[in-house]
């Protein structure tokens, strides 16, 4: 039994489903499903029960499983610390970035990578936060920085801060009506956020809270830009309290009190590169930047 199919066994029976396998280990389903059969002749027994809907383990999978994940993880352990042995870390590390780089402290960051491992070589890459994200789920990023809740049990998450979020108008549209009344708030136009975005699920659950459906007039997903369009009278919308506060101590808008949310925002990267000398590499410069304690990084398995 190769290593390659022990890995395909464990994708599998996390995702629940051969297409979605596929996608992360970069094989056709065809390759992954006679990985899997492979496997199952080899041990002579079934290991998965297939269903219109997906896969699900049966006894003999559940009870391989866990000793499945024990021999990648021992694998892993012992290409880690043949890379360790190498001497000074080098490599590439595709690093997805999101938001702001004031927010993320990109700068002080990559300044201390770049002081303490020359041979390293950083890749930026901006997105989406729901893109970033996903790509760091398929492995395509060594890791980046994502705003909202972490849906996948095949990433591990690093929670940097919680970001306030508040509602806000353009200068002048408070007296437009009595904006404390959701139902009155609701009929003005709003700017939307794209459907890539974390920060859209956000702001659709506020609706829900507030029982509104507004119209959206505009879409947007960078929090920058969407504060621009609210100054310039585009519509209403639900943003980081932080940059907000600039805009509204010049006159240009307007924070609505009484509406409030927050989003956490986290550092992301696959559950599999724990002890990756990359990975611990990065996530020990990101700790003095971000104030992050050992404890904090062990809770999120990062330690």
């Amino acid at each position: 039994m190769e290593i390659y199919q022990l890995r395909a066994f464990v994708t599998v029976a996390q995702q629940g489903h051969l297409t979605q396998a596929a996608e992360i280990l970069h094989l056709s389903q065809p390759a992954v499903t006679a990985q899997i059969k492979a496997v199952e002749e080899e041990v002579g027994m079934p290991l998965f029960e297939r269903s219109a809907g997906g896969v699900t383990l049966t006894r003999a999978g559940q009870e391989l499983l866990p000793r499945a994940q024990a021999i990648l993880g021992a694998a892993s352990e012992l290409l880690n610390h043949a890379r360790g042995l190498k001497g000074k870390l080098a490599g590439r590390a595709q690093i997805g970035v999101t938001l702001t780089p004031e927010l993320l402290r990109i700068g002080p960051w990559v300044a201390a990578l770049s002081e303490h491992y020359p041979l390293l070589e950083l890749r930026l890459q901006h997105g989406v936060t729901g893109d970033v994200l996903n790509l760091v789920r398929k492995k395509e990023l060594d890791c980046g920085f994502y705003l909202g809740k972490n849906p996948y049990v095949n990433v591990h998450a690093v929670k940097l801060a919680e970001l306030p979020l508040c509602v806000v108008v353009p200068a002048g549209w408070e007296k437009r009506a009595d904006l404390s009344q959701p139902k009155e708030l609701g009929r003005l136009p709003w700017i939307g956020v794209s459907q890539f975005s974390s920060l859209s699920k956000i702001t659709a659950e506020l609706w829900r809270e507030l029982n509104i459906s507004p119209k959206k007039v505009a879409e947007c997903d960078h929090l920058s830009t969407m504060l621009e369009l609210v100054a310039s009278g585009v519509g209403v919308a639900l943003a980081r309290r932080e940059g907000a506060e600039a805009l509204a101590a010049a006159g240009r808008i307007v924070i609505l009190p009484g509406y409030h949310k927050s989003a956490e925002l986290l550092f992301v990267y696959p559950a599999e590169r724990v002890g990756d000398p990359l990975l611990s590499v990065l996530l020990a410069e990101l700790a003095p930047v971000w104030g992050l304690t050992p404890e904090t990084l062990a809770r999120a398995g990062a330690a």
